[in-house]
């Protein structure tokens, strides 16, 4: 039996929403992240239950494009199926914008958008699932097409999960993208036309080689090879429900191959955390069970899985809780510690650090208004010594935490502004009713800093006032 993850669906309000070209004066950098070649990593920011054109949960994405000042909210565009150049039309409950990954996927120096448009209806059939490139280029963001051929013979949610890498080491760009048919994991191999061709396809029926199926994906490299590996977490039946539980797919020159299995959980990365050359796997193990028993304490746990030559090191696994020796605050039921996680190096010493989101936390006596933490690489590995944890009544942060704000619904850290250091974006998707916000973060030699940082909403960037869930993922 398989088992999926559900979205909860909601009532939305209506917007108007219009394309918002940038402009941009460079060649293609090849700099990944950066949708229009001008030296600076761009930030794409999903609603993706926004009403477009009247069409409750139709969704759209945010552009928001980096300087060297970092992200400039003037600089944006607003991308939804009522875009000129975007496939399809507004319908809804299409959740356009909740599956998102970047990648250059046709190797002209730019970095595209890949939207798993997995509610999308395929004709009078009852299958779904489209994918949408929106092409990279010296004027941003500007067309797009959807993956046309080859495409699986079976296909219903196509682009349930994306992730791009070369998983065959060939040079190429590939895109892997889960479904709920069989195989559950198709990989469109590259590169990719912009007339939606694909080189090849290759199928992988995950849930029969491994007993788990393709609920979300991850990649990077564990091996240290240059060849991309896939993390596929999923469902594992067992005994009295389900288990999340996650599966390494290493890369090779005749494709992706099953590994080693490691722990599951909500959200992951692959980062070098101690900078030894290999990929490690970071789990945020919020939830163990279908019975939403927590993993690893009461508030949840980051697992890190050490990466080596061959898959997976012999090193013991280590976990890292609000409980560990640094990082600020306590393990409390519920907390959600691990609900969303990111990699990037914000102090310039090389090593990869990870953001943490806590969207469950309660500050002081405030339920669920949320915070995230940084937790710090070394040579010993991801470690609580130094770590920081923000919320919005952080001083310095904009805004003040409210009940139900769910603050580090999503964290994104990324170097917008090309100093040599990964800024953080966090959201709260929840923030005034659903309405949704984005807080940027400045880092410096000492790691992330509230001093500087700004908030901004989906009006911010042209985008329809009321419940859109803006920022609920993040991605560039």
């Amino acid at each position: 039996m398989r088992k999926r993850t559900l979205l909860l669906a909601a009532t939305l309000t209506t917007g108007i929403l219009t394309a918002l070209p940038a402009t941009a004066t460079a060649a293609p950098s090849g700099l990944s992240g950066d949708f229009n070649g001008d030296g600076f990593r761009d930030v794409a920011i999903a609603a993706p239950i926004a009403k477009v054109d009247g069409k409750s949960g139709a969704g759209y994405v945010a552009i928001v494009y980096g300087t060297a000042s970092g992200l400039d909210t003037a600089k944006r565009q607003i991308i939804s199926q009522a875009t000129t150049g975007i496939p399809g039309v507004p319908e809804s409950y299409d959740y356009f914008g909740d599956r998102l990954t970047t990648g250059d996927l046709d190797d002209d120096g730019y970095t595209d958008l890949i939207v798993g448009v997995h509610g999308e209806r395929i004709g009078s059939t009852d299958e779904s699932g489209a994918i949408t490139v929106v092409w990279g280029g010296a004027d941003g963001l500007k067309t797009a097409t959807d993956i046309s051929s080859p495409l699986p013979e079976n296909r219903n949610e196509l682009g349930w999960s994306v992730a791009t890498g070369d998983f065959d080491g060939d040079g190429d760009t590939d895109l892997a993208a889960a479904n709920i048919a069989y195989p559950e994991l198709n990989v469109f191999q590259g590169p990719i036309s912009r007339t939606g061709k694909a080189t090849g396809l290759v199928g992988i029926d995950t849930y029969e080689q491994t007993g788990i199926n393709a609920d979300k994906l991850f990649a990077g490299d564990v091996t240290g090879d240059g060849t991309t590996d896939l993390l596929v977490m999923g469902q594992q039946e067992i005994t009295d429900g389900y288990r999340t539980r996650s599966v390494l797919y290493k890369g090779s020159a005749s494709g992706l191959k099953a590994g080693s299995k490691v722990a599951g959980g909500y959200d992951a990365v692959i980062a070098d955390v101690d900078k030894d050359g290999y990929g490690d796997i970071v789990t945020g193990n919020f939830m163990e069970k279908s019975t939403d028993e927590p993993n690893g304490g009461l508030g949840g746990a980051v697992t890190v899985t050490y990466g080596a030559s061959t898959g997976l090191s012999s090193r013991t696994p280590v976990r890292i809780t609000q409980d560990t020796t640094g990082v600020p605050g306590t393990a409390e039921k519920g907390d959600g510690f691990g609900w969303s996680l990111s990699a990037g190096d914000v102090n310039g010493d090389g090593y990869a650090d990870i953001a943490v989101g806590i969207e469950n936390e309660a500050v002081g006596s405030v339920y669920k208004a949320g915070s995230f933490a940084v937790l710090r690489g070394s040579a010993s590995g991801l470690t609580g010594s130094g770590a920081k944890v923000f919320h919005q009544n952080t001083t310095g942060v904009p805004g003040t935490a409210e009940r139900l704000d769910n603050f580090g619904s999503a964290v994104h850290l990324t170097d917008t502004d090309g100093n040599g250091r990964a800024e953080l974006v966090a959201s709260a998707a929840a923030e005034n009713d659903g309405a949704g916000a984005v807080w940027l973060f400045k880092s410096t030699t000492s790691g992330i800093t509230a001093t500087g940082s700004k908030s901004f909403n989906g009006t911010t960037v042209g985008g329809p006032s009321g419940l859109t869930y803006f920022g609920d993922v993040l991605a560039g």
